[in-house]
């Protein structure tokens, strides 16, 4: 067994939302990334948003992890898994009283970098104008494309805090 190189790891916030690096994607062959997440109850953790290069698969750990994708709503108690495929719209949040814990099995995994890059810029209350431009300079770099027109309504809808 090969050891895990632990000299890019973070443990960074984005708003709300936890996101330790717990797999980088240079770590084996396959380039595939694992993220570990944390949500707080009643919490969305990212808008309606889609992924140009790769696909995503949580698996919830503790709590329940509610996704939208494609349009579906459906909620994923622990031991469970949910994928979240390239080019399919989504998002995600805690409708629940307990916090949620979920590992983001990211592949290819070059996604993973963006936690960290943007947490600066979301991490401080709601962001101004300048760091959302940052955000969507670093959402374009990454091949990742959000609707932040869909905060107000997925908030209204769910009764959960925005990000």
């Amino acid at each position: 067994m090969s050891s895990v190189r632990r000299d890019d790891r973070y443990r960074v916030r984005v708003g709300p939302l936890g996101a330790d690096l717990e797999v980088g994607p240079d770590d084996s062959e396959s380039g595939v990334a694992v993220v570990e997440h944390s949500l707080p109850p009643k919490t969305l953790g990212a808008p309606l948003h889609r992924h140009a290069r790769e696909d995503e698969i949580s698996y919830v750990l503790a709590g329940e992890l509610t996704v939208q994708a494609d349009g579906e709503i459906s909620t994923v108690p622990a031991g469970e898994f949910v994928v979240k495929g390239r080019d399919v719209w989504h998002a995600f949040w805690n409708a629940g009283d307990d916090p949620v814990r979920f590992l983001e099995i990211i592949a290819p995994g070059d996604f993973s970098g963006f936690f960290a890059a943007v947490a600066d810029h979301l991490s401080g209350g709601p962001p101004d104008e300048a760091a959302m431009a940052r955000v969507d300079e670093l959402a374009e770099r990454y091949g990742l494309e959000f609707d932040w027109g869909s905060v107000p309504d997925l908030c209204e809808r769910h009764g959960i805090a925005p990000m």
